[in-house]
């Protein structure tokens, strides 16, 4: 196995890892707050403005686990980018193919 096919596969395997991770996160996050929602209906002694407090907390957390998302799939294309244009100079075809 020659270097690109290793970093190629070390990249990946990466990739997959934090996909995996994320999508295993979101999905525990997703049902947490489903309970959290279902929870804060029946809970008659909660005032609105609580609720609503609670809801933009809510919001806040997933629109920070999306822009993390964004922002860590533009680092892995740097990476990738940036090991393909290392190996092009290197005479090989390059990453990713």
């Amino acid at each position: 196995m020659d270097q690109r096919q290793i970093t190629k596969g070390m990249i990946e395997f990466i990739k997959s890892v934090l996909d995996n991770t994320f999508n295993a996160l979101s999905t525990i996050q997703d049902q947490s707050a489903k309970m959290f929602a279902d929870f804060m209906d029946k809970a008659h002694g909660l005032p609105d403005d609580k609720k609503k407090a609670i809801n933009d907390w809510l919001a806040a957390y997933k629109k920070g686990r999306d822009d993390f998302k964004k922002a860590t799939d533009e680092k892995y294309e740097k990476v990738a980018n940036y090991f393909m244009r290392y190996f092009m100079r290197q005479g090989n075809t390059g990453l990713p193919e």
